[in-house]
């Protein structure tokens, strides 16, 4: 393989869920591609990666400080939902069912990895919760082992705050499911029925 070939697989095999027969597949894709196409390409990669932000308020991702959903004034401020990553935010707002704001921990509590509570972002959701604002609490976090310990966690800590509701959205999602691969429609169907956390 050319040195320059085997150096853009490599690369792109650093991905997540890219392996190296897709990234050479890639790679040649780019290779067929107008040159124009690929430096527009890259400039939109260089600038997404050298701009973008984490909105300070919930974690989602921005342009420019408050993300679309917090700077949104139809949004209800009174119901918080509770998700691992962007990406799970991205997959509820697809279902155009959710009219609440989001709060992104930046992953779940997982000791075999060296992640703790205060590795996410759980304080600054405890910051937002305490400012009165909040009614709801809606935890949509994964159902695998390290997603289940994260809920108590959370359920633990948010029991001090008896005027808010705790709702987990309902298990049409199963076990050990990751949020951002399930379809629409099941998501739809978890947040309609979501349910108390006793």
């Amino acid at each position: 393989m050319a040195k320059l070939l085997d150096s853009v697989v490599s690369e792109m095999s650093r991905l997540p869920g890219i392996g190296r027969r897709t990234a050479l597949r890639l790679a040649m894709h780019i290779l067929k591609m107008e040159a124009d196409d690929v430096a527009s390409m890259v400039e939109s990669i260089a600038d997404f990666r050298q701009h973008i932000c984490h909105c300070p308020q919930c974690g989602n991702l921005s342009d420019d400080g408050l993300c679309e959903v917090c700077s949104n004034p139809m949004r209800d401020r009174s119901t918080v939902c509770v998700v691992e990553q962007v990406a799970d935010l991205l997959s509820i707002e697809k279902t155009q069912q959710y009219r609440g704001t989001y709060h992104v921990l930046g992953g779940v509590i997982s000791p075999m990895q060296g992640i703790a509570p205060s590795d996410l972002t759980i304080d600054l959701l405890m910051e937002r919760i305490r400012s009165g604002e909040v009614r709801e609490v809606i935890i949509a976090i994964s159902t695998s082992v390290e997603g289940e310990t994260t809920l108590f966690y959370l359920m633990n800590l948010l029991r001090q705050y008896p005027a808010v509701r705790i709702t987990n959205i309902a298990r049409g999602i199963g076990f050990g499911d990751e949020l951002e691969y399930v379809d629409e429609q099941t998501i739809t169907h978890a947040l309609a029925n979501r349910r108390p956390i006793e």
